[in-house]
């Protein structure tokens, strides 16, 4: 701990340019200013195809699944299916801290407070999933096809319980000493969170039932906003509850956060039009963004959302590709009004593809000082980098024996931080003057992936993915059921949402009792 509170300031060796003699030309000249040369040099093609491993940071036990810098980039956290979060100094290596998070399950966010000197961290995990008991041998799960594990599911070879899933808060102390407490619960994964940008206090979550809540550290207080639902066929009347995978905040207005689950549209919201306390009626977005094509379909949905600095929004499908959606501008420079699924309100989107996104449930992101390029992992265990504008391919690296499943840059220099299957994260820096061609088998590659996508059926799971893969079916299977109910079920839920705070009652104080980790009542000073 007492290396983490005193470790401030890096510094990369291997930084320098290896080309781009006319840009520093001009900037010892005096022609240009020294930061756009540094941001220009940054976003530069060159340097994003001499990415290359800086090193690995082993010391989780599980399967990785989250990975961000601090504001500063000296730091980055990690989360994993160990339930342990980690602080590594990531240029030098080596593991800084590490505490129990109090979850009962695999994690999959972790988000660091802002202007909290790095000692609030607030995670969530699937403590909510449906924890499923194969009652086969270890030797008898390997090969087996998603079909065959859905006719064993389905034909009672296994056991299921469900819990629920939780955010908690992380205090670092001082001394050395880690509180952990829960801020709040959804019924079944929370995969992800969102922190307002610039603030200390605020955050959101986003559940497998369909809610949002907002998270507020001063008051204590924990508010389902509301259950995201959309409309069944052509019966506007008829609603279902759109499980939940992602919510990303617009950096250039915090008051606008999207959303992505179980369906194919994204949607975006206003967070002033939310009726605080009470749902009904205030899931309307005021924008809706879906390709053309995936209109109607049934077998698709979003695993990762990504907002740029100039409020695009990356969106990642399930099976299916990559689409870049530009902000839809008016007068006000306010997203324009979209009170539901219309085709109307649909726009065209840049395509990424190549890479695949079956098995888990992966991130995509931007690189570069003004996000000029465009990342994602895949199940063939590579890492994809696009040019935004173009959408070509210039970077492919092999990132994991297995998934990548998510990618993380760091806030100020050409730094990458990955994670998947394997146990550790891993740091890709441009090293060397040889800028390396792409893979001779690139082709291949991409279309084992193209080929993937059109015959699921054909997919074989290792023991490495096995439970990746049953969070997958178990959402798809949800999903389905979701979808026949009615505005009634919808109703119900929001009734037992109001009034929801973080002052839990008896029942809920008994379940905090019984988790593991060091936890209290949640009293923030």
């Amino acid at each position: 701990m007492e290396n983490l509170h005193n470790h401030r300031g890096i510094t990369n060796s291997n930084s320098c340019p290896p080309h781009g003699f006319t840009d520093i030309f001009r900037r010892e000249l005096g022609l240009s200013h020294p930061n756009s040369f540094a941001r220009r040099f940054s976003a530069s093609e060159v340097l994003v195809k001499s990415l290359d491993l800086y090193g690995k940071l082993d010391g989780h036990e599980g399967c990785v699944n989250a990975v961000e810098f601090n504001s500063t980039g000296d730091l980055l956290v990690s989360g994993s299916d160990d339930r342990q979060v980690m602080f590594w100094n990531w240029a030098s290596k080596t593991r800084l801290f590490a505490y129990p998070s109090g979850h009962t399950d695999n994690i999959f966010q972790t988000k660091i407070i802002p202007f909290t000197d790095d000692c609030r961290i607030v995670t969530s995990a699937g403590d909510g999933q449906l924890n499923i008991f194969i009652m086969l041998k270890e030797h008898q799960m390997e090969g087996l096809t998603l079909a065959e594990w859905t006719s064993l599911i389905e034909h009672g070879e296994s056991r299921f319980e469900s819990l629920p899933g939780q955010v908690r808060l992380g205090l670092l102390w001082e001394d050395g000493r880690v509180d952990t407490t829960m801020l709040g619960k959804h019924h079944g994964c929370v995969y992800k969170l969102a922190v307002e940008p610039g603030s200390a206090h605020i955050f959101y979550s986003s559940g497998e039932d369909g809610f949002i809540q907002h998270f507020d550290l001063r008051s204590n207080s924990a508010t389902k906003l509301f259950c995201c639902s959309s409309s069944i066929g052509n019966n506007k009347q008829t609603l279902s509850k759109v499980g939940l995978n992602s919510i990303v905040i617009d950096p250039r207005n915090p008051y606008y956060f999207a959303i992505g689950g179980s369906d194919e549209y994204a949607r975006v919201y206003d967070i002033r039009k939310c009726q605080w306390g009470s749902a009904r009626n205030s899931d309307r977005p005021v924008n809706t963004f879906c390709p053309c094509h995936l209109i109607g379909s049934n077998n698709v949905h979003i695993t990762g959302l990504a907002y740029s600095s100039f409020s695009e929004l990356l969106v990642s499908y399930n099976d299916e590709l990559i689409y870049l959606f530009e902000k839809n501008v008016h007068s006000d420079s306010s997203p324009s009004s979209a009170t539901s699924e219309d085709p109307k309100n649909i726009h065209e989107a840049q395509v990424y593809s190549g890479h695949r996104n079956a098995q888990t449930i992966k991130g995509v992101n931007f690189f570069g000082p003004n996000d000029e390029y465009i990342m994602s992992g895949s199940d063939c265990g590579h890492i994809f980098i696009w040019k935004k504008k173009e959408a070509k391919l210039v970077r492919l690296m092999v990132g994991d024996q297995h998934v990548v499943n998510q990618l993380e840059a760091h806030p100020h220099i050409p730094i990458l931080a990955t994670c998947g299957i394997e146990k550790n994260v891993k740091i890709w820096a441009p090293l060397g003057n040889d800028i390396p061609p792409l893979p001779a088998n690139v082709k291949e590659i991409m279309e084992t992936n193209r080929q993937g996508r059109e015959d699921r059926s054909r997919v074989t799971l290792t023991p490495d993915v096995i439970m990746h893969v049953l969070r997958l079916q178990r959402r798809q299977t949800l999903a389905y059921i979701e979808r026949r109910h009615n505005r009634a079920d919808i109703v119900s839920d929001e009734e037992d949402a109001e009034g929801y705070l973080l002052g839990f009652s008896d029942g809920d104080a008994s379940s905090e009792e019984d988790s593991p980790g060091n936890s209290r009542d949640c009293n923030i000073s």
